[in-house]
């Protein structure tokens, strides 16, 4: 039996209006509202480790009544239904009040541990936040972020989790790229899991509306829930400390997305989490072939605001917009810009170590930088697969380095040949520096792979998958979920797993770049 306290109802100012219909919410940080059955729910995965978090068996999971109320058709005692209520800048502009316009809230489960999980349903119907959209998702995003949210976590990424993915036997309208040509296509309803879905735009909404009650009441729930830390710190340091803890976190998340390569694909405010977690799987994506300016957003692709070199500046420029919405609390400039300086401190030390480990060196020099900047220049214009070269790179002789070693990681044989003066000259240079560091071999070999990984959710994996869930089998999801559980280690007979995106993915939809439609 799961323990519900729901914290965020109980605690905070709700919306008195209790019909779902599309409207603008004041003084008010959620909304009640009842998800919309759907025909024909069928469980299609789950993720055996959240089952352990909740406290719950693989029989429970399967029973009729937790697959209706993972389907929104239904509810376990203890659910309290209800939509949040945010605002946003999105792609740099000041968007008003956005909210949860299809997912919804059932609970908050507390273990017997402790441990607090939010339980929501993404997909689940229209909300008073659902900005004339139907309130549902699609199959492939659904799995997508299924997929997406555990393989991150076993990443050792800080992230939002996901419990279980259910087909929900109705078809969604929608225009993938926004291009005129809408299809029916699969529904589908993802249950998230998180300790808080608090985003930075639950406090930039009251801040815009000059609703400083609110704001304020949003700002000592979130500190006294989420961070018991601060519980017993002086109200007047509270606020300081806490944007300092934010920040650090952040930049702890974005340095880790850019060790494993991963691109968020849409790094709007009301996508960043107040914890410090990867939050809203929509167009995000690997990067395969190394470019700083690859974005995985179709709606990104002219200005690449997203676009993976970007994501550190942007997650600071997000963080000065969270600044500005405490800043109508409590107006010391110097809290903000103390927070801030901590971010670059954090991140810069933070991607120093990655840097270090990911080329298997003992610890960061500045006489490093020179060779990794040619690294990843080379890697760029050579169109080297980031992935496959950081684990090859491991398998470097750095007594006798050949670079045969590193072919696995060209994507084309005429570029390999162009650019192959530079490369030895490179990696010569690469094992004199390793040399002189002094790690013996083993420790080496073994500090990098614990930071580079052999296998990463590859958008043409996940295409794959969801091609084949679309015709019922569900084969796929459960071996990418089994595979993406141990993404550092080798995995005999999975080899298939790390390939390099096949050259009849570059261009497909789905495997190279994806839009926000889902």
């Amino acid at each position: 039996m799961l323990t519900f306290d729901n914290k965020f109802l109980q605690e905070l100012p709700g919306d008195p209006e209790t019909t779902n219909q599309l409207r603008q919410v004041f003084h008010a940080c959620w909304s009640r509202v009842m998800p919309t059955p759907v025909s024909a729910p069928r469980l299609l995965a789950w993720s055996r480790e959240m089952l352990e978090e909740l406290e719950l068996s693989e029989q429970e999971i399967q029973s009729p009544d937790w697959v209706n109320a993972l389907a929104g058709n239904g509810f376990i005692p203890g659910m309290e239904p209800y939509a949040m209520c945010y605002g946003g800048h999105q792609f740099g502009h000041w968007a008003g009040q956005l909210g949860d316009g299809r997912a919804i809230s059932l609970g908050e489960v507390v273990n017997s541990r402790g441990r607090r999980w939010e339980l929501q349903l993404k997909g689940a119907g229209v909300t008073p936040y659902s900005r004339m959209a139907d309130g549902r998702a699609v199959l492939r995003s659904s799995v997508r972020e299924f997929l997406c949210s555990e393989a991150m976590h076993h990443l050792g990424i800080p992230t939002t989790r996901a419990l279980s993915l259910v087909q929900t036997g109705d078809f969604v309208i929608r225009d993938m790229f926004y291009n005129g040509n809408p299809q029916a296509e699969k529904g589908a309803i993802v249950c998230r899991v998180s300790p808080s879905f608090v985003r930075f735009g639950n406090f930039e909404i009251f801040s815009m509306r000059e609703d400083r009650e609110t704001l304020q009441a949003m700002v000592d729930f979130t500190i006294d829930r989420d961070f018991p830390e601060l519980r017993d710190y002086p109200e007047e340091e509270r606020v300081a400390e806490w944007f300092a803890i934010v920040c650090a976190r952040t930049a702890r998340l974005i340095a880790h997305w850019m060790r494993v390569g991963f691109v968020h694909g849409v790094m709007n405010t009301d996508n960043m989490s107040i914890l410090g977690l990867t939050i809203d799987y929509g167009p995000y994506g690997w990067v395969d072939n190394f470019d700083p300016g690859w974005t995985p957003n179709t709606t990104d692709a002219a200005g690449r605001r997203y676009c993976f070199g970007r994501q550190p500046d942007i997650a600071r420029w997000n963080l000065e917009r969270l600044a500005q919405a405490l800043y109508s609390l409590k107006p010391e400039r110097e809290i903000y810009d103390e927070g801030l300086m901590l971010y670059d401190q954090v991140y810069n030390k933070e991607w120093a170590g990655i840097l270090a480990a990911k080329f298997g060196f003992s610890g960061w020099r500045d006489e490093y930088e020179p060779l990794v900047n040619e690294a990843f220049d080379l890697m760029y214009h050579a169109e080297v697969d980031m992935t496959e070269f950081f684990r090859k790179l491991a398998e470097v002789d750095v007594e006798t380095p050949a670079l045969a070693i590193l072919q696995s990681a060209f994507y084309s044989p005429a570029l390999l040949d162009t650019f192959k003066p530079r490369f030895e000259q490179w990696l010569k240079r690469y094992c004199q520096l390793t040399q002189a560091d002094g790690r013996e071999p083993a420790e080496r070999v073994a500090t990098m792979n614990r930071v580079n990984p052999r296998y990463v959710l590859r958008n043409y994996l996940a295409q794959q998958a969801i091609d084949l869930a679309d015709t019922g089998d569900t084969s796929m999801i459960d071996e990418l979920l089994e595979v993406l559980r141990k993404p550092y280690e080798e995995q005999p007979g999975k080899e298939r797993f790390a390939a390099l995106r096949p050259d009849w993915a570059r261009h497909k939809a789905g495997c190279s770049m994806l839009s926000c439609s889902s």
